[in-house]
């Protein structure tokens, strides 16, 4: 049950991003009718992961992202074994999103939009790729850190509307570049439904890369070091 519960609020906080992401990006189809476009996509997954923050941050410490995870790990303010489980519970979340998305959507906006799979576009070469994702997702790192984690961001209580806004200006700087994934599960989910494999590695490297980066910076030359509450989550303490 310890390891149950922060499990299950990743797996739904995962959830809460992938199918509002996934059904955004269908929506925008001519079969579907929605005409939203980036703006909309943005905010469908800055909303969604804001939200998710707040319902369950204070149970797993809403990572909801195995860049995210891996970045608490190298920081050591999480144990691998649990980093682990989150994984798993947000792979699972995030298939599980895909799933009732491809459920959901008329079968031309799945095709037409390789089911909300973030991917480069035809004119990004491999190094603009993992730059990009690199990029947003250490801007997402270190707003995580900000908010969530240092008790100077803390204080402001702005936690989960800072990271949710963090994703959709990122989603708005580079959707058109690589898809803005910043997530291995957010691109996970998709390509597991699809069986569509190609430039997957690179969402993995860069966005653990670039969460890792920024968390070691954060943790190491940002953040003033203060005693954590033993209340609150290993994830969150500062």
């Amino acid at each position: 049950m310890k390891t149950l519960r922060p499990c299950l609020a990743e797996f739904l906080g995962t959830f809460y991003l992938c199918f509002a992401g996934i059904a955004a990006i269908l929506c925008n189809t001519p079969s579907v009718g929605g005409n939203s476009g980036l703006l909309g996509i943005a905010l469908a997954h800055g909303l969604a992961l804001s939200v998710a923050v707040n319902v369950f941050g204070g149970e797993s410490g809403a990572h909801f992202n195995p860049a995210v995870t891996c970045g608490f790990l190298v920081t050591g303010r999480i144990k691998l074994n649990l980093a682990l489980a989150y994984i798993v519970a947000q792979l699972l979340g995030a298939t599980t999103a895909a799933g009732f998305c491809r459920a959901i959507f008329p079968l031309e906006a799945v095709v037409g939009t390789q089911l909300g799979l973030p991917l480069p576009a035809p004119w990004a070469s491999t190094g603009v790729v993992l730059t990009t994702e690199f990029i947003l997702t250490y801007l997402l790192m270190t707003s995580i850190f900000g908010t969530a984690v240092d008790d100077r961001g803390r204080a402001v209580k702005i936690g989960g509307f800072g990271i949710g806004l963090t994703v959709a200006f990122d989603i708005l700087a580079g959707g058109a570049v690589s898809g803005a994934s910043m997530n291995p599960a957010r691109s996970f989910g998709p390509a597991l439904e699809l069986m569509y494999w190609q430039w997957h590695w690179a969402y993995w490297l860069a966005p653990i890369a670039g969460a890792c980066a920024a968390a070691l910076v954060y943790e190491h030359v940002l953040l003033r070091p203060m005693k954590p509450a033993a209340s609150e989550p290993r994830a969150m303490r500062a």
